[in-house]
């Protein structure tokens, strides 16, 4: 689920998410409420529910999970309130990181993150200290083994619903769109039958900065693992150049 593994192999991504289905489901279910919260509970009339029904069904949340979830927080006034919170910070020789959570508990959060830069020979910075780094982009993956259009052909169809940008990586397609137009770009493949991955709004660095001593490198990881271990964190953006090695 995390932003840092965006770029990484597409099957090891699903093996990853996979063995953390309960943490991805515990997130939706948060973005459920809040969508819910926002816009009413039917997806026909709110366009942000829709999406965080689509990105559960990418994560294979059973369709009665999602239904249980929207009409708990249609009919729970008391529900959790949570709120968006970011953190920006660096990593082992100035890999920039930005963090997006999801929460319940101010506290709680700000203690978790801080101990995951901490632990990983990282500090946490000040609002805007790395964002400027990234462009904030709508992104959406499409694993090749689930696609049957050529990369011309899906991206003639991404292009002509208002996407900005296509890439082909070795085994995913990447679309990237502007914020504003994500949805209707996602809403379109989905018309067209196109199965996506993930799709999402995410921090897109502007240029990458490759680690090479294997001390920092480990150090990373532990802040990025450490931050995946978190139910509160919802993403996890860096400028590192390729993937680490995880064991």
């Amino acid at each position: 689920m995390s932003g840092h593994s965006k770029f990484a192999n597409i099957k090891h991504k699903k093996e990853k998410n996979d063995a953390k289905k309960g943490k991805i489901f515990t997130i939706i279910g948060r973005e459920i409420v809040i969508a819910v919260k926002e816009g009413g509970p039917d997806p026909n009339n709110n366009s942000k529910l829709r999406d965080v029904i689509a990105k559960a069904k990418a994560a294979n949340m059973p369709n009665d999970t999602i239904d249980r979830g929207i009409k708990k927080a249609a009919g729970d006034a008391n529900a959790d309130n949570y709120e968006h919170i970011t953190y920006e910070g660096y990593g082992p020789a100035g890999i920039a990181i930005i963090v997006e959570t999801l929460t319940d508990n101010r506290n709680r959060t700000a203690a978790d993150v801080r101990s995951a830069f901490t632990k990983g020979h990282g500090n946490v910075g000040t609002q805007g200290c790395v964002s400027f780094m990234f462009d904030e982009k709508g992104q959406i993956i499409v694993d090749k083994e689930e696609c049957e259009m050529s990369f011309d052909d899906l991206m003639m169809v991404a292009l002509d619903a208002g996407a900005d940008d296509i890439n082909e990586e070795e085994d995913f397609f990447e679309i990237l769109t502007s914020p504003d137009d994500f949805s209707a770009v996602r809403e379109e493949l989905e018309k067209q039958g196109i199965p996506m991955a993930e799709a999402d709004i995410a921090m897109i660095p502007q240029t990458k900065t490759a680690l090479t001593d294997p001390a920092d490198r480990k150090n990373l990881q532990r802040i990025l693992d450490l931050l995946d271990d978190s139910d509160d964190v919802q993403n996890v953006f860096t400028n590192l150049d390729g993937d680490l090695d995880e064991d």
